[in-house]
């Protein structure tokens, strides 16, 4: 689940990172309000939406009067931003972060990520802050330095020195640094997040290390325990497709193809797009119902499939295990009745009550496609859905 900047500047403050003073804002008013209430003579103005870039796409900028705050926020707020991670329809700024000024020495990079090949959290640095990390590890991987935490121990002092060091930072800025990654580490561990980026981690005149920006964004399989958490979700920055598929347990997410997919299990559900892929398909959906799906768990992830305008056609790919095979075609069979499908539609079943499953849609009378295997189903989707 992603947040919001401001979100994420909340609990890293409450953790003790520091972080620059501000106020979101969701009118110009608003906006101008913030500012007059930070104080002081210069401020920045930040589109909030979920999706890094916003400075390059015109999303933030500096305002050195409260007159410029009000222009400003009117221009940001509403605008369709486009960032290299929106896409290119954008994603529309509904609230604005009204910032204060930092003094800035220097802008340097930290991120702290899990690192699945080493089941470690990673701490990573880079002295070329405010740069896409991507960006700087495809020109020159030496330029970020990491740290991998033992989980046991935690992030030991002598880690976050070293990173300090690579920085190029001395004297108090090295200690600063020192308690700001050690609180960074705890807020992320406690909780449960899987990505923390700070872009750029400012240097001070002073000597002091502020979070400039923070993205954070966190597992969703551990909400449950992260209900504070769970309270930043903002539904107007997700897929409504995704949200609805939450409501049902099920496992979705948007892609841009023609071929709805449904599958029992992540790792079938790959495959069935790797293969649709080699066939000449594209999937337009990731959809795992899991091993408990309900026949009205079924019929939801249709309605959600075929809400897609895109969808031409549907590949229907079920080993059946815990998840019986009768219970996907009782599905089947209800959501074509209920939604009335103009969309061909081809299952391929096997496993656990597999005979029972084909006779349930041999016997419905309606026009379904049936596959005995995952390559004869997704040749026969990319071949319904071109048209030959």
């Amino acid at each position: 689940m992603k947040i919001h900047e401001y979100q994420g500047k909340e609990i890293l403050k409450s953790y003790g990172v520091p972080v620059p003073r501000g106020q979101v804002a969701f009118t110009a008013d608003e906006a101008v309000a913030a500012a007059e209430s930070l104080g002081g003579d210069i401020w920045v103005v930040k589109a909030q939406i979920h999706a890094g870039g916003r400075g390059k796409g015109g999303g933030v900028k500096l305002a050195r009067s409260v007159d410029e705050v009000r222009a400003l926020a009117d221009e940001i707020l509403g605008m369709q931003l486009v960032t290299h991670q929106t896409g290119p329809e954008g994603q529309t700024v509904r609230r604005v972060y009204i910032e204060e000024g930092v003094d800035i020495a220097r802008e340097l990079y930290l991120g702290v990520i899990l690192d699945r090949e080493k089941s470690r959290i990673c701490f990573m640095a880079s002295a070329e802050g405010g740069m896409e990390i991507e960006e700087v590890a495809a020109r020159d991987p030496d330029a970020i330095k990491k740290e991998w935490v033992d989980p046991i121990v935690g992030l030991a002092d002598y880690q976050a020195r070293n990173l300090a060091f690579a920085l190029g930072l001395e004297g108090k800025a090295v200690r600063n640094a020192v308690k700001f990654m050690k609180a960074l580490y705890r807020a992320f561990v406690e909780k449960d997040a899987s990505l923390a980026e700070i872009n750029p981690l400012v240097i001070t005149g002073a000597g002091g290390v502020i979070a400039l920006d923070a993205k954070i964004n966190f597992d969703g399989n551990a909400l449950y325990r992260q209900k504070d958490v769970l309270g930043y979700r903002d539904l107007d920055e997700e897929d409504p497709k995704e949200i609805e598929a939450s409501k049902f347990d099920l496992n979705y997410i948007s892609l841009d193809g023609t071929i709805g997919c449904m599958v029992n299990g992540a790792g079938l559900a790959m495959a069935t797009m790797d293969t649709i892929k080699h066939y000449g398909g594209d999937p337009a959906n990731f959809l795992d119902v899991g091993g408990g799906a309900t026949t009205e768990k079924v019929t939801a992830g249709f309605k959600i499939i075929l809400s897609d305008p895109n969808v031409k056609g549907i590949f229907v790919n079920i080993f059946g295990g815990i998840m019986k095979c009768d219970i996907i075609a009782n599905g089947v069979v209800a959501a074509a009745r209920e939604l009335g499908l103009e969309v061909p539609v081809v299952v391929r079943l096997a496993g656990t009550n597999v005979e029972l499953g084909k006779k349930i849609l041999a016997e419905s009378g309606l026009k379904l496609t049936a596959a005995d295997n995952m390559a004869e189903g997704a040749q026969a989707i990319v071949r319904l859905t071109s048209g030959e």
